[in-house]
């Protein structure tokens, strides 16, 4: 197959691109730089600029791109920046292969949310049938969803990726807490009550293409089957590396560099999916377990060094 991929210099994006080339399918990246590469495809999701040509001819649209929502503190134009990266360049993405569609362009859109799209539900489980739930993340990936209207009502089977915490040893929140643990500073955020639903990077790309391959359409919760509590979390990880990790953070800590809506949103917001249309479609998670995840992707780290 023939796949596109936006945001594929991001975490997952190289990953999924990696995977896919090794599998014997072309990428074609869509880039905001002039293109070098014939197989690139250029787009200004600024300028609404993309042209449905360039789509002709392959399979599937992968969409990964979106500002990063955790990495600087949230201002309001950091939050209008998170919020229009996502919607504008979706409605930018929809609309192009509504056109593209007549004359041979991709059938298929997997498009990125996340499990914030539920909001803070405390000790309850949620599927892919539960609604929107509150706060600016919960209303960015409600709004980020939405914005694929256009490519569903042309006929495009679009699947919403409510992707949890991606525990990778290349990038994201693990590589983060590793130098911290290690030293037996690690230690739970809060009360530590607050469920994490996470996934290790494998089975993210793996659903990915799964999702690619399979007739699956609407929400899809890309998180391990057995969410875990940020106590839990912190423990697994501690046992793993032979570390203590009996430290409690407070929530005003972070909320000095983040802001506290940010903290109380991200960090310490509990969110308990179940990846339900996965698991009823057969997949099948290489790893279901946090341990496991966690010895595999450390490892993989050591072998990097």
């Amino acid at each position: 197959m023939q796949i596109i991929i936006t945001g594929s210099s991001g975490l997952i994006g190289r990953a999924l691109t990696t995977t896919l080339e090794k599998q014997g399918h072309t990428v074609r990246r869509m880039v905001r730089r002039p293109t070098v590469d014939p197989s690139e495809i250029y787009w200004d999701p600024g300028n609404n600029l993309l042209d449905p040509n360039t789509l002709v001819g392959s399979d599937a649209v992968v969409h990964l791109a979106g500002t990063g929502i955790g990495e600087r503190r949230w201002t309001k134009n950091r939050m209008n920046q998170i919020l229009e990266s996502r919607t504008r360049g979706t409605q930018l993405i929809s609309s192009a292969l509504t056109k593209a569609r007549p004359i041979g362009g991709p059938n298929v859109l997997i498009s990125s949310s996340a499990i914030g799209f539920y909001g803070d539900t405390g000790e309850n489980f949620v599927d892919e049938k539960c609604t929107s739930g509150n706060g600016f993340l919960a209303n960015v990936c409600a709004a980020w969803e939405d914005s694929t209207k256009d490519a569903e009502a042309a006929g495009i089977r679009v699947a919403h990726c409510r992707t949890g915490v991606v525990l990778s040893s290349s990038g994201g929140i693990l590589p983060k807490l590793l130098p911290l643990f290690r030293l037996g500073l690690g230690g739970r955020n809060g009360s530590g009550q607050q469920f994490m639903s996470w996934i290790s990077m494998t089975d993210e790309i793996s659903a990915l293409i799964w999702l690619i391959e399979k007739n699956i359409s609407g929400a899809v919760n890309l998180v391990a089957p057995e969410p875990v509590t940020n106590a839990e979390f912190t423990k697994t990880l501690g046992s793993v590396l032979r570390r203590p990790a009996k430290l409690v953070i407070p929530s005003n800590v972070p909320a000095v560099l983040y802001g506290r809506q940010m903290v109380r949103e991200v960090l310490m917001a509990s969110t308990r999916a179940k990846p339900q249309v996965l698991e009823s479609s057969d997949f099948v998670f290489r790893y279901p377990l946090l341990k496991d995840a966690l010895i595999s992707e450390i490892q993989t780290l050591k072998r990097k060094k």
